[in-house]
Order: C-alpha cells, then structure tokens, then sequence
C-alpha cells in the first residue's frame, strides 16, 4: 500500500461493518462523524434493494448513526443506472419492493408485465410463486434477466433468510437464462457509486466484512480494501480465497484515525 496515492474517499459496506442484526458496531458513529467532519465524499453501500436510500437514513438515524441521504447507494440504485445507459426509457416487470421501484420510477421506467424489456428481480420480504411463474413466462418470450445482487441468503434475528441470488438460481434453472448482477461483487456498483460522488478509484477505498463481494468488488474496481472481521468473513478464512484486501482489521473503529 505505499506506492498507493492518499485516500480522499471512502466507500464502506453497511451490515457487518456499520452495524449488525439492528445494532451499531462500537466505532460506527465515530468514523462516520470524522467522515462528515472532514468533507471527504463517501459512500454506504448495501446489497440489499428493499429500502430507498430516504428509508435507510431514517433506519440508520433511529440507530443513531447519521448518514446523508445522498451518502447511501443501493444494488437497486446500480441496477437503475445500469438500465438508464443500457435502454434508456425502457420497461420492465418488477419482483422487488419500494427500493427497487422507486429507483426505475425515478429513472423514467414503466413497470409493466406485458412485453416488458427486462424482467428485473430484486429483495422482496415475500416472493409469490405467481410472480416468479410470470417472471420465468417473461424471460421464455425474450425479456432479459436482470438481479439487483447474487446474495443467497440474507441475515435475520432468526437466521439467515433466502435472498435474491436463491430466487434468481430458482428462475435461471426453470428458463436457462443467466441473470446480470449488478450489485456486488460486480465492480459496475463501485464504479458507479464512485462516478455519484465525483470520486476516482485510484483514491478511494472500500471496507466490507466479506471477501467474496466486498473485498473482491473493490478490488476489481481499483480501489484500496478493507476487510473488518465483525461480519461475515472470519480470520481463518481469508486464506482460502486467491486475492487478498490490502489490509485487515479488527472492526470500523482501527479506521477512524485513517480518515
């Protein structure tokens, strides 16, 4: 990392690194107010496409951790983008909620299933066999398929849940078609993410708690990574993937001073 330029932007992971199962990691709000406090753009990152960024500013707040609204970029808002350069003004059948309708609304999509050009599938707290059986027709008669994120399962205070990657596995073997991710690990969500802030790889880093989306992700986009071990990823782990983060730490809060 020595031969890296300063760090003038941070792009940092949501559950596992801010907060876990609805509480606050111990130095979450430390580092983001000496983020808020420097100027420095940066970003919170979620996988997750069921809250519109307004949704995750009010959860956040209520948890006590203060996060501007244009701070906070979701797999839905990737997807948007994505579509909005791919086909401007196109349409699209929706499996997903708020967070991912509001961001394809927001974008001049119309939401329809009747010929539409894309089926897009995003997080939904209730996947019905009749939407994915209307999905599946869809992409028979040449809609393309489109997941916010490959994420399996997703956590819970019970357990983990199924999740968009689980659902989209489910489609893909009953139609045959491939979906495009746009979320993490794609690099497509960091470079968007960073191109929404005015931010360039080369100075910017990424922290996340899982090798396999976060850490990978930020790789390939040509950033700095972090991996924090207060999530998904645990120490003995880290060995059996082929890359590696530039550096590892214990939690957010052996951060707080790099800023």
């Amino acid at each position: 990392m020595a031969d890296r330029r300063p760090i003038e932007s941070w792009l940092t992971d949501m559950d596992g690194v801010l907060i876990h199962e609805g509480v606050p990691i111990p130095g979450a709000d430390a580092f983001l107010k000496k983020l808020r406090e420097s100027g420095r753009p940066f970003l919170v990152l979620t996988n997750n496409s069921i809250y519109t960024p307004r949704d995750l500013h009010a959860r956040l707040r209520r948890m006590g951790l203060e996060v501007p609204v244009e701070s906070i970029w979701t797999s839905a808002l990737a997807t948007a983008q994505f579509l909005d350069d791919q086909r401007p003004g196109g349409s699209a059948y929706v499996i997903g909620e708020a967070g991912l309708t509001t961001a394809l609304h927001d974008i001049g999509y119309i939401l329809t299933d009747h010929e539409p050009d894309y089926v897009v599938l995003g997080e939904t707290r209730t996947y019905s066999f009749e939407a994915m059986t209307k999905a599946v027709r869809l992409i028979e008669g040449g809609a393309r398929f489109i997941a916010t994120n490959p994420d399996e399962t997703g956590p819970s205070a019970e357990g983990p849940l199924p999740a968009t990657g689980a659902v989209a596995a489910l489609i893909t073997k009953a139609t045959g078609k491939q979906p495009y991710f746009a979320g993490k690990p794609n690099p497509l969500m960091m470079r968007t993410g960073l191109n929404a802030i005015g931010a360039h790889s080369e100075t910017s880093a990424m922290i996340g708690d899982r090798m396999d989306t976060d850490v990978l992700a930020g790789m390939e986009a040509g950033m700095q990574t972090f991996l924090v071990l207060t999530g998904l990823t645990r120490p003995d782990q880290v060995e059996d993937f082929p890359y590696r983060p530039s550096r590892i730490v214990d939690s957010i809060a052996d951060l707080v001073e790099r800023i």
